[in-house]
């Protein structure tokens, strides 16, 4: 029985050998080849030297560029194999950084990995967006939200010899030019040289590829109920100043008792820095005269280690620079502030008042700052004035308002000129908001129903444009707030009554009482133009969309403060109504010429009455806003959102 068994195994083996015209390969035989990939390596690096070995094969093979590598030589199923780097290019380490050896399986390998250092390369990027250049890898991908407007790279290393970005020769060690950023995907080369070898970089920035993240929730160091912290707030780089308008310390200057509660109504300002990531205050700041009622922080502005408070109802009858803070005889008559930081210490520089004070004017109901130029608006200035410089000592147009222009000269400021509108008459209250950038001073009079545009030749002031909206059949409040970055003005009108919604719709509905709109107009050589109508996505009654605005570059952020929806976070339900008066936030971006909106901005803690949206500061990748009527009676960063008990404390959130 075994041989014929035996017979019959080997009458079935040769009739499978019979046919066809070759044998066929048994599975165990079957070799298969291995490979991977090089990164990493510089232009004319020369070759990298690479060495297989395993299942009785030992080869060499030389890789002259980044990207895949195989071995001509093949290895059987199942034996064992490892790669190792047999040479270096020049100037280069490199390694095999992953599966540098395994098991042949039924197929070729492909998944080596072989990374190669060259010279050394470091490339910083501008801003606080976490993100890490590798000098490893050829392409990178770095996704920021639509803060993200530029980039500013600085490439060194020891062994470079020079670098080109973005097509032009760059500084070694020194930061580029901002690169500038539009809406979607940018790539960047980087070129590095060192001697004879070359590499380049493709970084690829993504601007609204990642949503708006809030990073910080602020509340002042003496929370209290009403204080109404987040009333104003003023961004410059990395420096955060926050008004608490109503305030109750009775405390002087800088740094003094935060827990005295004596002086209702007196205000004070927090300052805060940004050291990474983290936030901390770093000044307290009360007027050197603190007065019941004076609300010190009623407005702000930041520049650099310059920043203005403006105290709208201070009442001393003084005029001009550092006159007497004592004189308590014209109530109302507002006064500004100005501290400045050497180090990290802050100390007041300036008490500043009109040289034309009287009771009621409200000098500081507004202010701008931009280097040593400081712009105060005061909307109860009463001459009936025209244009530059006219008669200060007219006191017949009640409510006309006023704009005062100061510069400094080392520590010394003095009053530069005194702007009216050119067809100012009572009631007007022009100077009910200002934004200055550089040579160009923009003046809101809601009573006028007008934006004014002013510019500086030299030390001459004149009057360039006056803007308003074309459709103004009733009191829309056009200028309550305004926003001026290079060529382009943002005018807010929160009581204008359209019930449209995006950009350009119907502006002569009228079915939406002070849901609120924004302007955008632009600048070609000395000629303004409307360029967009702006209206919020979920445009609702009462709503006072434009009730504050900021401006930077081609982003735009508008705040309503009285919107409904009870969503958190960024890109929440817009059409919830169940937070009456909770605010919101709109985030727009200019793209070319068109406008559109791109996030719409809720707080963690959403809560009926916080009014978010109360103040906005946008400076570089940073947005801040104030929630003045928000309820928490935490402290400092980071403190206990859920908590209710602080009435009208206010807050400030920070997204990036």
């Amino acid at each position: 029985m075994r041989i014929a068994l035996l017979v019959a195994v080997v009458v079935v083996v040769a009739v499978a050998v019979s046919g066809g015209c070759a044998p066929a390969e048994r599975p165990d035989d079957a070799r298969y080849r291995i490979g991977g990939r090089v990164r990493g390596m510089w232009d004319g690096a020369g070759g990298l030297g690479l060495r297989l070995e395993g299942g009785g094969v030992e080869a060499l093979l030389t890789a002259t560029a980044n990207g895949a590598f195989r071995f001509p030589d093949e290895i059987a199923s199942g034996a064992s194999y490892t790669v190792t780097v047999a040479s270096n290019p020049a100037s280069h380490t490199c390694a095999v950084d992953e599966n540098a050896s395994g098991v042949v399986a039924a197929a070729d390998v492909a998944n080596v990995s072989i990374a190669c250092t060259g010279p050394e390369v470091a490339v910083a990027l501008s801003g606080n967006d976490g993100w890490r250049f590798d000098p490893a890898l050829d392409r990178q991908t770095f996704a920021g939200s639509i803060l993200v407007q530029d980039v500013a790279l600085t490439v060194s290393g020891a062994q470079l010899s020079g670098a080109v970005v973005d097509g032009a020769a760059a500084m070694l060690g020194r930061a580029t030019s901002p690169i500038a950023l539009p809406l979607g995907s940018r790539m960047v080369s980087v070129t590095v040289a060192s001697g004879g070898l070359s590499k380049t970089y493709e970084l690829v920035f993504d601007r609204g590829g990642s949503v708006l993240d809030q990073i910080a929730y602020g509340k002042a160091s003496n929370a209290g109920a009403g204080d109404a912290f987040g009333n104003k707030v003023a961004l410059s780089g990395d420096t955060l100043a926050v008004a608490a308008v109503a305030e109750t310390s009775g405390a002087h200057g800088v740094n003094g008792d935060q827990a005295d509660n004596s002086t209702e109504g007196a205000g004070a300002v927090y300052v805060f820095v940004r050291s990474g990531a983290t936030w901390t205050q770093q000044a307290y700041l009360k007027a050197s005269n603190t007065g019941r009622g004076d609300s010190f922080g009623c407005s702000l502005a930041l520049s650099g280690n310059t920043l203005a408070v403006g105290a709208s109802s201070e009442s001393s009858d003084a005029s001009g620079v550092n006159g007497n803070e004592a004189d308590d005889s014209a109530p109302q008559a507002g006064a500004v502030y100005v501290f400045v930081r050497t180090g990290t210490t802050w100390a007041q520089q300036a008490y500043v008042k009109a040289s034309n004070p009287h009771d009621l004017g409200k000098f500081g109901t507004s202010l701008a700052l931009s280097g040593d130029t400081l712009a105060v608006g005061s909307t109860g200035e009463r001459s009936a004035a025209r244009g530059i410089n006219g008669d200060q000592r007219d006191t017949s147009a009640v409510d006309a308002g006023a704009v005062y222009v100061f510069t400094r000269s080392g520590t010394a400021w003095t009053q530069q000129v005194y702007i009216k509108a050119s067809d100012s008459a009572a009631n007007f209250k022009f100077g009910e908001s200002v934004a200055l950038d550089g040579n160009t001073l923009a003046v809101g009079a809601v009573g006028g129903r007008a934006t004014y545009v002013f510019v500086r030749t030299a030390a001459t002031w004149t009057e360039q444009a006056r803007v308003a909206a074309p459709n103004q059949a009733a009191f829309f409040a056009f200028g309550a707030s305004i926003a001026l970055s290079g060529d382009t003005l943002a005018v807010g009108a929160p009581s204008d009554d359209s019930a449209a919604r995006g950009i350009d719709g119907d502006a002569q509905d009228a079915s939406a009482p002070e849901a609120g709109a924004v302007y955008v107009f632009v600048r070609s050589g000395t000629t303004w133009t409307q360029q967009a109508y702006v209206k919020a996505s979920n445009t609702g009654s009462e709503d006072r969309f434009g009730t504050s605005v900021a401006l930077s570059g081609d982003t735009l952020a508008v705040g309503a403060i009285d919107e409904d929806s009870a969503a958190t976070g960024p890109g929440g339900d817009q059409d919830s109504n169940a937070a009456a008066g909770a605010g919101a936030v709109y985030m727009f971006v200019r793209n070319g010429l068109s406008w559109g909106q791109r996030a719409y901005v809720k707080p963690t803690n959403t809560g009926a009455g916080d009014q978010f949206g109360s103040s906005l500061a946008l400076s570089g990748r940073t947005l801040v806003i104030g929630a003045s009527v928000e309820a928490s009676a935490a402290t400092g960063i980071g403190g206990n959102q859920a908590d209710n008990s602080a009435a009208g404390a206010g807050a400030i959130y920070v997204f990036r």
